[in-house]
């Protein structure tokens, strides 16, 4: 299949580009720590091709639900870390019987732990703690705190421990992830830091340090690996072995969103008493689900007919998507080329929490194309309303609806 036979609205993900940005992270792990793991965060994007592609590359698989960890499972992944507050218990005892790596979050899970009897299990502990004085203005959660993991300050961090060695489960590790909106180098010292006095005030001896994801990737005038590595390294070292103990991180946009590209194409064009609007076969919902952006990389394709440079300019146009909300605009062009029917708008860098967030909304899921060396093959067909309503559990199941189909035939 060539670009211009894709079905849009579609989002491509270019194959090579992903490879690169894997081979990019585990060498800046290779060149600043011995011992280092990889979990893919399931949740930035859980499309089985792109997960079938991080387990190829050796990655663990990261998971924070019930679903999330059956879906590790189903795509055949042998290392699983499992996180978040939302742990089922039945996933919850599979992954500590199956050797995973399990991070505790809240105090129930310590109640399964002891009431399960089981010892010979990986587990870690989530750290809350207040990062956002260290790093002034950078954390997601602010002066609020995060509302992940067993309070330092609060002393839950140390009632933990002393429950996992009235057990006798040895504590494998710590997990220090932070939400942050600035993504800086300073964040992942700051984490570091943190594991360090964790280690010198409780001596502690573990296996692991999970510092979470978060990170840059594929953006110009941004931090790369490398600097993320690199001062990691600096800080970790001061308290850690590389040799001895594993370096856990846990990226996924960093991974995904960089080689994905979301193509649209334009329905109609006309002009009302304020502006003149541009609507594409796309929706904002599709790069923008939680609508906080005010820009995005994007590029124009014009039409072979009429070319670029012999279109007249237009003052504004303003780009909408193909819902019924008003706001589903995009950006507006400012004298610029008119665009027509047809032309096509790719939006780049799109690959995290967009495929995972998109709702079913008016128009289903859009189709999902892998490229390589310009060939393009379906990694995720258009959803219509057959495959919406397969998946629907109204009247049992995919049953319900072949029934029906046979009444509908029988009554023409």
């Amino acid at each position: 299949m060539k670009w211009e036979d894709l079905q849009t609205p579609c989002y491509i993900i270019h194959k090579k580009e992903l490879e690169r940005g894997i081979a990019l992270l585990k060498q800046a792990l290779a060149d600043n720590w011995k011992r280092s793991i990889v979990g893919y965060s399931f949740k930035t994007n859980a499309l089985p091709w792109a997960l079938l592609e991080m387990k190829k590359a050796g990655f663990y698989a990261e998971v924070v639900s019930e679903d999330e960890y059956e879906l590790a499972e189903r795509l055949g992944f042998s290392h699983i870390i499992y996180n978040g507050p939302i742990k089922g218990r039945a996933s919850f005892l599979r992954a500590l019987q199956s050797g995973a790596i399990v991070n505790l979050d809240a105090e129930r899970e310590l109640d399964w732990l002891e009431e399960s009897g089981l010892r010979d299990v990986t587990v870690g502990l989530r750290v809350n703690f207040d990062l956002e004085t260290v790093c002034p203005g950078e954390t997601s959660a602010g002066t609020e705190g995060s509302r992940f993991g067993f309070s330092y300050e609060k002393g839950a961090f140390a009632r933990a421990l002393t429950r996992l060695d009235q057990m006798g489960v040895p504590l494998s590790g710590i997990h220090l992830h932070v939400g942050s909106k600035t993504r800086s180098v300073a964040i992942y010292r700051g984490l570091a830091q943190m594991a360090c006095r964790l280690k010198k005030e409780y001596d502690l001896e573990l296996a692991y340090v999970d510092l979470g994801g978060g990170y840059f990737g594929g953006m110009d005038n941004k931090p790369k690996f490398p600097d993320y590595m690199k001062a990691i390294r600096e800080e970790l070292s001061t308290a850690f072995s590389p040799e001895k103990v594993t370096l856990i991180v846990e990226p996924g946009t960093s991974l995904i969103t960089p080689p994905v590209e979301y193509v649209t194409e334009v329905a109609d064009c006309k002009e009302t008493y304020a502006n003149n609007i541009v609507t594409i076969d796309g929706s904002r919902i599709d790069v923008d689900p939680l609508h906080r952006k005010s820009s995005y990389f994007h590029s124009i394709v014009y039409g072979h007919d009429t070319p670029e440079d012999a279109r007249r300019k237009a003052k504004k146009q303003v780009i909408c998507g193909l819902t019924c909300m008003e706001d589903d605009r995009l950006f507006t062009l400012e004298n610029a080329p008119e665009l027509m029917p047809g032309d096509r708008i790719v939006f780049h860098k799109v690959g995290g929490y967009t495929m995972c967030l998109t709702p079913l909304f008016i128009r289903y899921f859009p189709p999902v194309y892998a490229e390589e060396d310009g060939v393009y093959t379906c990694a995720r067909g258009h959803w219509g309303a057959r495959e919406y309503t397969m998946g629907s559990m109204i009247g049992g199941d995919a049953v319900y609806w072949e029934e029906q189909k046979k009444k509908e035939h029988a009554q023409k």
